[in-house]
């Protein structure tokens, strides 16, 4: 719903507007109470110390990204003109060849797949999932399997597992659509990014690589693109805090057209259910601006403060150990883990993320939690989380101890 306070407000950042904007707002207004949605439904909201998860709905976005959304809400344009604009501005800031907002990167993975297998080529588009007499086969290291490959299966195509660079030279021919390249496996694979890239040109294939959570660093937005790889994917929920519902395919001119092509507006298309409207569009889009333009150092240094809180505090209880790590591709930011002696506090890191979660405040911890370590992802924390997450683990541990 659009409500006249953020209306006032946003027309007060817009040069020239902002009289306009305290007239409108001088007069007194009875304002009504804000509903409480999530109270009304019985659903409890927590404190996010985990990190960007789906299941826990990732990020919030900045106040900028939030009005645009309530800009388009209240606008009709046509879409395609929209993602030309949105797509064109995108490719500018990440130096892209294009760019397109999908639905999430899963959806890049469909929507890239079924523009590889495809091109402009109507009849083809109209008959995916259906891939008989196309190339239908993409490479994949077998360390590089993961759950969303699914994404990229459900286009029709045939996965070929390979583990050395022989495997690829026997495998690769006149049936390879693609070889795609999972980056959070990097160093798991014997082949890493800039060879599989030197090895799918060798061979004319197409690369697609899905960095979905591998933002920060900023850096990551261009790399892969400067690295060779053809089609690159980002979640647009996580690091980057737009909207959840949205992603960004970034690569070659004529792949990103092909890949639009295969999903909305467009009616007779495999991607048509995975809709991406002007809000998301425009979100995404002003998401990407604010994260090129933020202090990233100083974000850091609020990362390791917040982990610092939490540890101090915990570090009270005997035995209590505190250590920061920085997972090295994907969620490359500080995480904090307190592991103590189980004689000494009688509770393990598991029923201590339980109680958490049952406290008031709930408390999210990171599913990186296991039977040794309690984990902590303070990145997406509010003001003043860090805080009250300090004081609630020094109750819970010392209540055990």
């Amino acid at each position: 719903m659009f409500r006249r306070r953020s209306f006032i407000d946003l027309i007060a950042r817009i040069p020239g507007l902002g009289l306009l904007a305290a007239a409108a707002g001088a007069a007194p207004q009875a304002k009504p109470a804000a509903r409480d949605y999530f109270r009304e439904l019985g659903v409890q909201p927590f404190i996010n110390a985990a990190g960007t998860y789906t299941a826990l709905t990732a990020s919030l976005m900045p106040l900028e990204v939030r009005d645009a959304w309530q800009y388009a809400t209240g606008h009709y344009v046509k879409l395609t003109e929209l993602q030309d604009a949105v797509g064109a501005r995108i490719a500018e800031l990440t130096g892209a060849d294009a760019a397109m907002v999908t639905s999430g990167a899963a959806g890049a993975l469909t929507v890239g797949t079924a523009g590889i297998l495809t091109g402009a080529d109507p009849e083809k588009i109209r008959r995916l999932p259906d891939t008989s007499g196309m190339r239908n086969e993409v490479l994949i290291q077998k360390p590089h399997r993961f759950a969303y490959d699914h994404a990229v299966r459900s286009a029709g195509v045939t996965m070929l597992e390979v583990e050395t660079r022989e495997d690829v030279e026997r495998l690769a021919g006149s049936r390879t659509a693609m070889m795609l390249f999972f980056n959070d496996a990097n160093n798991r694979g014997a082949i890493r990014d800039e060879e599989w890239v030197r090895l799918a040109r060798q061979h004319g294939v197409p690369t697609f690589i899905d960095c979905a959570a591998d933002v920060p660093p900023a850096s990551n937005l261009t790399k892969y693109l400067k690295m060779g790889f053809d089609l690159v994917t980002f979640s647009g929920g996580k690091g980057l805090m737009g909207p959840q519902s949205a992603g960004l395919l970034l690569g070659r001119k004529d792949l990103i057209q092909a890949a639009r092509m295969n999903t909305s507006p467009f009616s007779d298309t495999l991607a048509r259910g995975m809709k991406v409207n002007k809000e998301e569009m425009l979100a995404m889009l002003v998401a990407v601006e604010c994260y090129l333009k933020r202090d990233h150092a100083a974000d850091l240094r609020e990362w390791n403060r917040r982990c610092d809180v939490i540890a101090s505090a915990a570090k009270q209880v005997k035995t209590v150990i505190s250590e920061v790590f920085v997972p090295p591709i994907a969620n490359h930011v500080p995480h904090l883990a307190l592991r103590w002696d189980a004689s000494a506090v009688k509770l393990t890191p598991i029923e201590a993320m339980q109680r958490l979660a049952q406290g008031d405040p709930a408390i999210e911890a990171c599913p990186l939690t296991d039977k040794e370590r309690l984990v902590f992802g303070v990145w997406m924390m509010q003001p003043g989380d860090a805080e009250r997450v300090a004081r609630r683990v020094k109750e819970i541990l010392k209540g055990a101890a």
